[in-house]
This record gives C-alpha cells, sequence and structure tokens, in this order.
C-alpha cells in the first residue's frame, strides 16, 4: 500500500474540533489494531520528542463505521517504512520523512479512498488548552519574578527576563486545567549566575507568582498559534498579548483564544534539596469553567 507522500495537513492549531477528509493510508499494528492516516485532521496527537500535551479524545467516522477510543500518535514514514509513536528513530521535521497523524483503531478499518469525519471532544480540548496557556504564562511569570536572583547575564525569554524556565526545566506535563513543571537547579546553573536562595521561601514566590499571572488574566489579551505551514512538522508559536509586550514560544500544542478563558490561575511551589541540586516542582491550577 503506497505511503503518503506529504506531511498530514492539521487543523488544530486554529482550533477546530472537526475535520472532513480521505483516508490515504492503512497500516497493521503490532497489537493488532489499524493506523489509519488521513490527509488532513482536526487532532492533536502526542508528540513523542516532547510529549507534554496529551492526545486529544477523538471520534472517527468513515464507511458508515465509527470508531471510538482511538488512540493518537505522530509517525514517520521513510522508504516505504512507517515508524509510529515510540518507534520513530527521528524529531518531528527531519528532512528526508514525511510525519503523519496516525489515528489507531479496533476493528475492521476504513478503506484508501474513503471520506473520513474526526470529530474532538470539545470539552476535553477545552480543559488541556487552557492547561497549556497556565504552563507558558506560568513559565514567563517565574522568570520574572526571579529576575532580582541573578547575579551574571542570562539568555532572556519572550519578554526578556532572564530564562530560569528553558534553562532549568527537566519536565513539564500538560493536565486537564493544570499544568506541572520540575526544575533543577545544579551546579551549573549556580555557574550562571543564578542564587538558589530564591526558593528559600517557597510560598513567597508563589504568591507573588500567581499575582502576575492574575492580573495577566484579568487583560483578556488575545492568544493565537501562528504556523509556517499547514503540515504537521510545519513550526507553530503560541503568541500571547501581555502588557509587557507580545509574547512568542514555540509550541505544537492547543490552546484558547483569550487569557479570559483561564480562571483563577493559582500557583504551588514545591521544593526538595537533594546531594548537589535543589528540586523545585511547579504546579499551576485553574478553576474549570
Amino acid at each position: 500500500m503506497p505511503a503518503p507522500t506529504s506531511d498530514t495537513e492539521v487543523t488544530y492549531p486554529a482550533g477546530d474540533l472537526t475535520s472532513e477528509g480521505t483516508v490515504v493510508h492503512v497500516e497493521p499494528t503490532a497489537d493488532d489494531r489499524w493506523a489509519v492516516f488521513t490527509d488532513r485532521t482536526a487532532a492533536h496527537p502526542v508528540d513523542t520528542a516532547w510529549p507534554d500535551q496529551p492526545a486529544d479524545r477523538v471520534t472517527l467516522t468513515a464507511g458508515g463505521m465509527r470508531y471510538d477510543d482511538v488512540e493518537l500518535r505522530v509517525a514517520g514514514f521513510q522508504d516505504g517504512a512507517v515508524h509510529i509513536g515510540d518507534d520513530l528513530p527521528v524529531r518531528t521535521g527531519t528532512d528526508g520523512w514525511v510525519f503523519a497523524v496516525a489515528h489507531v483503531v479496533t476493528g475492521t478499518p476504513p478503506q484508501v479512498g474513503e471520506p473520513i469525519t474526526v470529530s474532538v471532544d470539545p470539552a476535553y480540548r477545552a480543559a488541556l488548552s487552557v492547561g497549556h496557556t497556565a504552563c507558558h504564562l506560568a513559565s514567563l511569570a517565574l522568570d520574572a519574578v526571579l529576575a532580582e536572583h541573578w547575579g551574571k547575564p542570562a539568555p532572556g525569554d519572550a519578554l526578556g527576563h532572564p530564562a530560569f524556565d528553558s534553562l532549568a526545566i527537566t519536565r513539564s506535563t500538560i493536565g486537564a486545567y493544570r499544568s506541572e513543571d520540575a526544575y533543577r537547579i545544579g551546579k551549573s546553573l549556580r555557574k550562571k549566575g543564578f542564587d538558589p536562595a530564591a526558593f528559600d521561601d517557597p510560598d513567597a514566590v508563589a504568591a507573588r507568582i500567581t499575582r502576575r499571572l492574575r492580573d495577566w488574566v484579568a487583560t483578556g489579551g488575545t492568544v493565537r498559534i501562528d504556523t509556517d505551514g499547514p503540515g504537521l512538522s510545519d513550526r507553530r508559536r503560541w503568541t500571547c498579548e501581555l502588557p509587557e509586550g507580545v509574547a512568542t514560544i514555540p509550541c505544537g500544542g492547543t490552546h484558547p483564544t483569550s487569557l479570559a478563558d483561564l480562571v483563577d490561575p493559582t500557583v504551588e511551589l514545591a521544593v526538595e534539596d537533594v546531594p548537589g541540586a535543589r528540586l523545585v516542582t511547579m504546579t499551576t491550577t485553574l478553576t474549570p469553567r
């Protein structure tokens, strides 16, 4: 069966919750399911390189059949072979590969050439989207609050503050109305000029971050995803209007269109000292709408 010759066109960056397309490839999986590939989809899959945001929950309709419990993964095609999810050996966007969204289903798959409809669960998408924007905002607020604790010049973030988040982060996880980011302050970060004593009173730091977040949310600033093209591997950027200016961060996830969709953002910090390092976990939560 011929492999796709171009990336899947993805419409989730524009906020689409449904898409109409055509089945272009069907591939059996190792666990006796089927990976269904379409020319376009509204479904947001898990990215294997940076799996911070979970996949959408979707339903497929094709050939009179309805498919629930669909697993969404990023896949890559090269030289007629397909690699799905964790089996993908390269990062999305690597030259010489075609990247596609695999809709993995159980049962008899649709046929190549059939029209197919992808329908996304709107409530779950919304919960993840505000959680993802809250994650970006919290990182910027954290950087701003910690700016006074640098003794040397450091690379700047999207608002020009020393980029503690990108320099120290070890893990980021997006959930429904929440996010969690883990940081490590070790010898290399201290040599760059950061003072770990900044977190001696984590509750006070968390309160300052929360106040800044709520001030930003109160402005109702516009949020959008800017893209270099419609393909799955085209670069995308989260862009947000804030009082300090327009912040832009590379991002492949989904987001709301306004900061007004974030309700009562609250940050909590947990700090643990281990041999040679200080570990910080920042949890950001929102009130469900």
